[in-house]
């Protein structure tokens, strides 16, 4: 069976949510999801099978993501100060005057500033794992093809990621009121 647009469009929701978790601005996620789809569209236009659709979109939006990371670092961008200056005071305007996102303030919603803040804080390696196995529910298995990487490694990353969390977000849980069990 070959996929269609339609069914990989379907997907666009949850690969949004993960390229604005990735690139952590609306403007980035919007520019990753365009390049991820317009990659799966062309693959799509050799009419070829493809299996695990949402799957295969994720690996697309992660090597797209990597690609687009690592050409930032070897190439800073040159900024104009008057550019910068007048872009600042219409974001700042903007705040203050128009609706903030609805992606954002569901994300914010679902999430108290410290626990976002620790998930943001986590390493990209660690993040992405914990991003695709807790928030994506994807396998293992699947997070291995994703990456590119090792299952073990996946393993490692999401247990060590995972302990990272738990370190940082303790006197978080205990100003809750959830203290440890001692057993």
């Amino acid at each position: 069976m070959i996929s269609t647009k339609d069914e990989l469009i379907s997907h666009i929701d949850s690969i949004y949510r993960s390229a604005l978790y990735l690139a952590k601005n609306p403007e980035d996620a919007e520019d990753l999801v365009q390049e991820t789809f317009i990659k799966a569209f062309k693959f799509l236009d050799n009419n070829k099978k493809i299996e695990y659709e949402k799957a295969w979109l994720f690996k697309i939006l992660m090597n797209t993501f990597i690609n687009q990371y690592r050409k930032s670092k070897s190439n800073p961008p040159l900024v104009d100060f008057d550019t910068v200056e007048s872009y600042h005071a219409s974001v700042e305007e903007e705040a203050l005057n128009g609706p903030v996102m609805e992606n954002k303030e569901k994300f914010d919603d679902l999430l108290d500033s410290e626990v976002k803040g620790a998930l943001e804080a986590l390493p990209d390696d660690f993040r992405i794992a914990i991003l695709l196995s807790i928030v994506e529910g994807f396998t293992y298995n699947e997070i291995s093809e994703i990456l590119g990487i090792p299952i073990g490694t996946v393993m490692s990353r999401i247990y060590r990621g995972k302990k990272i969390l738990k370190e940082e977000l303790r006197s978080y849980a205990k100003g809750l009121g959830y203290e440890r069990r001692q057993e």
